[in-house]
């Protein structure tokens, strides 16, 4: 069964060594996680997105439209100097609005998280680095 990014970081938020959060990285790698973890952790990538949180209305648990592992392809609209660079301020912050309203309201919590460099709780970027090398391109600690 293919967990949701946010289970998997939740697993890795519990795990106690730095082994098994490694392993369960691994076990759960996704381009989805890795995204996540690259946006967060690596200072190469800047977001093209006000900080804080936007108006938006979770997706409820039953009626969920899509998920992460599908929409994660839309980060590179968000990123400066990027795809979307080109692209209406408000276009752009409509489309992350859409995003993050269309998948589980943990996974929007997590990439709303990212874009403001908050790191996931449980999860430094030695284990990141371990679980998945060469994955973070900036060398700062």
């Amino acid at each position: 069964m293919i967990l949701l990014v946010y289970e998997v970081i939740e697993k890795v938020a519990a795990a106690k060594k730095k082994a098994d959060k490694i392993n369960i990285l691994k076990k759960n790698e996704s381009w989805a996680l890795k995204d996540i973890l690259r946006g967060t952790f690596d200072s190469t990538v800047v977001w093209n997105l006000p900080e804080g949180a936007p108006p938006y209305k979770a997706a409820l648990e039953g009626t969920i439209p899509s998920n992460l592992l599908r929409r994660n392809t839309q980060f590179k609209y968000f990123v400066k100097n990027g795809p979307g660079q080109q692209m209406n301020q408000v276009k752009r912050e409509g489309m992350f609005i859409g995003l993050i309203e269309s998948i589980h309201p943990k996974d929007a919590e997590l990439v709303i998280a990212m874009i403001n460099k908050q790191k996931p709780t449980g999860i430094s970027r030695a284990v990141v680095e371990e679980a998945f090398p060469g994955l973070l391109l900036d060398s700062q600690s």
